[in-house]
């Protein structure tokens, strides 16, 4: 193990998978210089232009074009800027890739990865600063991974690329300015298996993406409160741990979701519904969800840091539970 920047370790899975195996192909805007945030670079150089394949701004033709590849035997992976512009390909991903494997009654599958970025904290404004999981999160035939650090960067991708089945992979861009710990060479994580972060035994803190180092820090401060927090982060929505989170929720018998996308229809209303109907007579308090208000991302950086949750809210929100 040691500390790799989050960019280096997502361009080293991607070589290591196209190393691995020749079906697996590139397609984004710039890749062939690195991609805008330089998590492809050095792939060109190393596979050239076949495997590497630069794509004019059109989300819904790439998209389109990744699904025809897939279901003809390819694996591609398709980095999409924003994940705001995903929504140009929702057709392609909702009703095509997301569903060949049920319409063809299991004959036809679509391996794909799509590589999307989301989230805050950079000014971006409303239009580059969405966490829409929730959107994808409703479609079935959809696997969604959120890492949140280079290890569980790496580990993912790999499952995500061998998968049978299209992945949509959201990477926070507040990771690509950090380094962590990830071991070298081959590994996996599996889709669908939560990290439990830090044992606790007062309340489950649930944190999705971006909110994981900030759930942590809430619940560093909290512990010199004499409050022992629990901190999950699920790793995936699709497929979800529920087992981890009921298990949690029976020890601790509170639960509080952080995501950083909108509250209304949001992931944390279905995460709540579900653990209600598994784990209600074990709740000593109603869950609650702590996210952006129904309310674009502001440009300006104070009135973004007004809207988004951060270790100081998610420790007020504990706080208010645990009274």
């Amino acid at each position: 193990m040691k500390d790799v920047n989050y960019r280096t370790v997502v361009a080293g899975a991607i070589r290591e998978e196209m190393e691995r195996d020749e079906r697996v192909f590139l397609m984004g805007q710039g890749v062939q210089a690195g991609g805008s945030y330089m998590t492809c670079e050095g792939l060109f150089d190393l596979f050239g232009p076949d495997r590497v394949r630069d794509t004019p701004i059109s989300e819904d033709s790439v998209v389109g074009c990744a699904v025809g590849a897939a279901i003809t035997g390819l694996r591609p992976i398709v980095e999409i800027l924003y994940c705001d512009f995903a929504l140009r390909a929702m057709d392609q991903i909702a009703n095509q890739a997301a569903k060949y494997r049920y319409m063809s009654g299991g004959r036809m599958a679509a391996p794909m990865v799509i590589r999307t970025s989301c989230g805050y904290g950079a000014s971006r404004a409303a239009q580059h600063s969405q966490s829409l999981e929730s959107m994808f999160f409703h479609f079935p035939g959809l696997k969604i991974a959120l890492p949140s650090s280079a290890y569980t960067a790496k580990g993912l991708m790999k499952s995500a690329i061998r998968d049978d089945n299209p992945v949509i992979i959201m990477e926070s861009f507040q990771f690509y300015r950090t380094a962590g710990p990830a071991p070298e060479g081959d590994y996996t994580i599996p889709l669908g298996k939560a990290e439990v972060k830090k044992e606790g035994t007062d309340i489950t803190l649930l944190a999705i993406s971006a909110m994981v180092p900030q759930a942590m820090k809430a619940a560093d401060s909290l512990a010199g409160e004499g409050i022992d927090v629990e901190v999950i982060d699920p790793l995936t929505l699709v497929p979800l741990d529920m087992e981890t989170i009921v298990n949690s929720v029976q020890k601790t018998n509170r639960l509080l979701v952080v995501e950083g996308g909108t509250k209304r229809g949001g992931v944390g209303s279905e995460i709540i519904a579900s653990v209600v109907e598994e784990a209600f007579d074990h709740l000593d308090c109603p869950p609650s969800r702590l996210a952006v208000p129904n309310t674009p991302i502001p440009f300006a950086s104070n009135m973004e840091d007004l809207v988004l949750p951060n270790s100081a809210s998610i420790a007020n929100a504990i706080r208010r539970m645990l009274r």
